[in-house]
């Protein structure tokens, strides 16, 4: 590969995020970070606007978090309307985590 393909990638950090978490939903955001090669708090912020704009809940159980996916969200972008997350999950990440 070389230096200019390595510059850019086809998904977003808050599509890696997404991924993460609907493959282990208790995860915690430091690991979340890691696996994506971003910073905790780079994280955490798009935690924050993925709650906001309604794909995924949080609720503390114990000790950590659990988050829970809204599958059914639509995509953003105009150029993907009628499609929904729920179906690039279903290509990344096994359906083994909670998602509505």
């Amino acid at each position: 590969m070389t230096d200019r393909a390595r510059g850019w990638t086809f998904l977003t950090n808050h599509a890696h995020v997404l991924l993460a978490i609907a493959r282990e939903p208790t995860t915690r955001l430091r690991d979340v970070a890691g696996a994506v090669g971003i910073t905790e708090r780079a994280a955490q912020a798009i935690v924050a606007d993925l709650e906001a704009a309604g794909y995924l809940r949080r609720e503390r159980v114990g000790r950590r978090n659990q988050y829970t996916i809204d599958a059914a969200g639509p995509f953003r972008h105009p150029a993907e309307a009628g499609h929904h997350i729920g179906e690039l999950l279903a290509l990344f990440a096994p359906a083994s985590g909670p998602r509505s």
